[in-house]
């Protein structure tokens, strides 16, 4: 069953937990969603990071951001800014992640932050919110054979620290993707 990606704005609160990122941004790669950010969301993610973590450089942080959109050239959207007023959240500082979706005629908001995101008001342009559990794991019991593959992938990805599968499945569970974790428990061996 060939799937028709979803076009989804990734929230910057996705995009900066590192092992989060590799497992999202590579399913994009993997054409599991259609990754769609702007400068401001990875300026964001890039300055929450360096406030957490203030040991790890700003050149780093670059380059991971010059790899993403190497990776994903179509993911980067621009033009969003008129759309911003037409948007009404709980944080005013949030509308630009809506008004990228309208943009990019999203029909996702990728976040873990749904409090920011009304239902009523995503509705108006289109847009649903989920989290990256709930996304993942909607499409692991649509079609699991692309979404193992994927997170194989993402788990490759960690050639430095060269994750077992097992391991990778606790990078799940701390990644807060506890549905996908539990999906995935019996495929450890094609991890």
């Amino acid at each position: 069953m060939a799937l028709e990606p979803s076009i989804a704005v990734f929230d910057s609160c996705v995009l900066y937990p590192f092992h989060l990122r590799n497992i999202i941004v590579q399913a994009a790669v993997d054409r599991l969603v259609e990754a769609r950010w702007t400068d401001e969301i990875h300026d964001e993610w890039m300055r929450n990071l360096m406030v957490q973590v203030p040991a790890i450089p700003m050149e780093r942080l670059q380059v991971t951001r010059q790899l993403m959109n190497s990776a994903l050239p179509t993911a980067t959207i621009g033009g969003y800014e008129e759309h911003i007023p037409r948007v009404t959240l709980p944080d005013p500082d949030d509308r630009h992640i809506v008004a990228a979706g309208i943009a990019a005629n999203a029909s996702l908001v990728l976040t873990w932050n749904l409090r920011h995101f009304p239902a009523n008001e995503l509705k108006k342009f289109g847009l649903r919110r989920m989290t990256p559990d709930a996304f993942l794991s909607g499409l692991f019991d649509k079609m699991p054979d692309p979404v193992i593959s994927s997170l194989a992938n993402a788990r490759r990805n960690l050639s430095k620290t060269r994750v077992s599968a097992s391991d990778f499945i606790d990078i799940l569970e701390r990644q807060k993707l506890v549905q996908v974790a539990k999906r995935v428990e019996k495929y450890v061996s094609d991890l």
